[in-house]
């Protein structure tokens, strides 16, 4: 008989950093502050010209400089070493794609908000790792590099490119930066990305691989070949007169998603190891469920079936019943046929615990971050343990019928003060494939 994850190991694993970089906020914190007041990101898109697309809205990061200052040293390589001024030092900005400076500033915030800096001396640094996904990679630099080979040849190629593209430079730069010489991965699976990587540093601390892993996940392809192409499949929002309505998940009026970027990174800590430096814990990972649909490459399956047993997945490795469950952070991408069959999934999931359950989409206020997207709901949730209080979905006026008839409680609009001991965070993705984690209160 196979041995279930929880039998491999008692490790425990908690969250000790948090770091974003999002439509909403360029710090962990400023995007809290966004999330619990419902304020939304999404506006205008101001980095090309997008006349003759039908799409002209977005959730960009906006007023962001990679190569700004940290508000103080870090010492990664000791006290005697050299420090860390920078996340992006002003050399490495144009050696590295944006999803890079993305990922790069959240992760350092994540690793200073943790505390791990002060006692480094302490930490082998093969005892920490890195999974940091990106689900697209550097597709603006791709674009903007095959334009100008056509118009100037290849010598006007940037040597960088392939550093500037490859979607696991982020992770590599990081482990650089901070001397991270563990497990060093970039995991890939579409939207599902960070709610893979963080479900894959657990086991990675589980199985004994390390004390300690980054993870999450970042994407920046907010570009005219990408948003024409999720516009040509008409599942883009065309809502461009009011762009901080056009996300609603939910809502009988949802057209689509609404693309945003950013970067959003935990600090991933095993639990006696954290609590012997006297860490501070957000929460607990407890749970992990992996599943995928092997129905269709960009819909759900039936009764969203694959959804469900990674839901139920996550319960079981966590050990934690679904009634226990205060708050489902949910995939919610404002799609017409997407939002209903998450929320079948989840009324089935808690069906003896929906009178105790809230649930929220954040991709009403961010927009959707594809490989950030998971982490982005993971973030709520674990917000959601820490402070107690369930951020809102936004533009949910007139509720969808046949989500109405479920009789879940979608958190429409306003915060709601809760105490949550468990959360539940779901990511899933083209191809079928899907993640969904537990946090549970220390």
């Amino acid at each position: 008989m196979s041995q279930t994850p929880a039998q491999i190991s008692r490790r425990r694993v908690v969250v000790t950093g948090l770091g974003a970089v999002t439509p909403v906020g360029n710090t962990a914190v400023a995007t809290w502050d966004a999330l619990q007041a419902g304020r939304s990101g999404i506006g205008p898109l101001t980095r090309y010209d997008t006349t003759g697309c039908p799409v002209t809205i977005g959730g960009e990061v906006r007023n962001f400089d990679p190569a700004a200052p940290l508000p103080k040293p870090l010492y990664p390589r000791g006290a005697a070493g050299e420090p860390l001024t920078h996340a992006v030092s002003p050399k490495e900005v144009k050696r590295l794609g944006r999803f890079s400076h993305l990922g790069l500033v959240a992760a350092v915030e994540a690793y200073a908000d943790s505390g791990l800096d002060g006692v480094r001396a302490t930490i082998s640094p093969e005892r920490m790792g890195v999974n940091v996904g990106v689900a697209m990679g550097g597709l603006p630099e791709v674009v903007a590099t095959q334009e100008l080979w056509k118009t100037s040849g290849y010598r006007k190629i940037s040597p960088f490119f392939i550093i500037q593209a490859a979607p696991n430079i982020l992770a590599g730069q990081l482990a650089i930066a901070l001397n991270l010489k563990g497990p060093n991965m970039s995991v890939a699976s579409a939207c599902a990305t960070s709610g893979h990587a963080l479900g894959e540093s657990l086991r990675a601390i589980q199985r004994g691989d390390a004390d300690v892993m980054i993870a999450g996940g970042a994407e920046a392809v907010i570009t005219p070949i990408v948003i024409g192409a999720f516009a040509q499949m008409k599942a883009l929002s065309t809502r461009n007169d009011a762009p901080e309505k056009a996300s609603r998940p939910y809502d009988a009026d949802r057209d689509g998603f609404v693309l945003g970027e950013g970067a959003v990174v935990f600090v991933l800590e095993e639990l006696e190891h954290a609590q012997k430096r006297g860490a501070r814990i957000y929460a607990e990972l407890c749970g992990y469920g992996a599943t995928a649909d092997a129905h269709h490459i960009s819909m759900l399956a039936p009764e969203a079936e694959g959804s469900q047993r990674s839901m139920r997945g996550a319960l079981a490795d966590a050990g934690v019943a679904p009634a226990q469950v205060g708050f489902v952070a949910a995939h919610a991408t404002s799609t017409p046929g997407g939002d209903v069959e998450e929320a079948g999934a989840i009324a089935s999931v808690f069906a003896e615990a929906k009178g105790s359950l809230h649930v929220s989409g954040v991709k009403s206020m961010t927009g959707h971050l594809l490989g950030a997207a998971g982490a982005m709901g993971a973030f709520s949730a674990v917000q959601a343990i820490k402070q107690g209080v369930i951020s809102p979905t936004i533009n949910l006026d007139h509720i969808e019928p046949a989500c109405a008839s479920l009789g879940l409680d979608f958190t429409a609009n306003v915060a709601v003060k809760k105490h949550v001991d468990y959360a539940l965070a779901n990511s899933f993705g083209f191809g079928g494939t899907n993640a969904s984690l537990v946090f549970g209160r220390i």
